[in-house]
């Protein structure tokens, strides 16, 4: 159709060539490959001039606002590769709505007015593509897909209680110590297994691995810091959901000879080949939130 649309604007075979960097000979098949798959003869051809048939002005007549229509949307779809607009869908872990994205969610719309976010915060990843969304924003290791994973951070795994609770029960000295009738531990749900975490702690390549007791668990992160400030118990959480709560002195950490225990944020998203720019956009926001 380039080749139609060449013919017709310069009025030659030849001049249409040197505009589409295309030999004579080449023009010539194009039309003739159309002219044979349409069945009409689109042009007349002299050696002076070239014109349309009227078989040929009738189909140029019906075809032309579509030829404009694909031209506006290709143009349409080469600036939303570089414009940050339009609708974006976004899966992300609540604890990271909440905490991360929610207080910094206004000043990024601010700087991006055409941008329509449709943030949905879930316990899990479910199908990206079938539920249509453009990204993911995970913590835990993702599960094998065709998706492209990106590793944003490694955030790292403390435990910690408040001061009062460690008044009461004492502070551990080492991770069996959690398993004694002195100390209540409050577990979390691994919304991929659906069973609780194992309590790890990890140091110089060593992983040790108790089995607390506590009769209480969790899949809400509010929830978790809830009862973790009530006194009630000692959990296991990421530094990104207590950084506030440490730096304030609510919560304190333990056990923290054992330093090396680290649970990855991912992004998430179905191509690798050029994510558009409101994708591209709302990645480098969420990476200037995280330290």
């Amino acid at each position: 159709m380039r080749v139609l649309q060449a013919i017709i604007d310069s009025g030659s075979f030849v001049r249409a060539g040197e505009a589409l960097e295309m030999s004579q000979s080449g023009v010539s098949r194009a039309i003739a490959r159309l002219e044979a798959r349409l069945n009409i003869r689109l042009f007349d051809r002299t050696t002076r001039q070239v014109a349309l048939t009227d078989e040929g002005r009738r189909f140029y007549a019906q075809v032309n606002p579509l030829l404009a229509g694909l031209e506006e949307a290709v143009a349409s779809a080469a600036q939303g590769a570089v414009v940050v607009r339009g609708k974006l869908r976004v899966n992300i872990d609540p604890l990271l709505a909440r905490l991360l994205l929610g207080p910094k969610l206004g000043s990024f719309l601010k700087q991006h007015p055409e941008l329509d976010l449709d943030l949905m915060a879930r316990d899990q990843l479910g199908d990206l593509v079938a539920d249509g969304f453009d990204l993911a924003i995970r913590l835990g290791q993702p599960p094998a897909s065709s998706l492209i994973a990106r590793k944003l951070l490694d955030t790292r795994v403390l435990t910690v209680a408040t001061p009062g609770y460690l008044r009461r029960h004492g502070v551990p000295k080492k991770p069996a110590d959690l398993e004694s009738p002195e100390h209540v531990c409050i577990h979390f749900r691994n919304p991929l297994t659906g069973r609780p975490f194992d309590w790890e702690f990890h140091r110089g390549g060593k992983v040790t691995i108790v089995h607390p007791r506590g009769p209480i668990t969790l899949n809400d992160g509010g929830t978790m810091e809830s009862v973790l400030l009530s006194g009630y118990g000692m959990a296991q959480v990421i530094d990104l959901a207590v950084e506030p709560l440490l730096r304030s002195g609510a919560l304190v950490p333990v056990l923290t000879a054992w330093p090396d225990e680290r649970f990855p944020l991912y992004a998430l998203y179905p191509s690798r080949h050029h994510p558009p720019a409101k994708t591209q956009a709302f990645l480098a926001f969420v990476q200037s939130l995280l330290p």
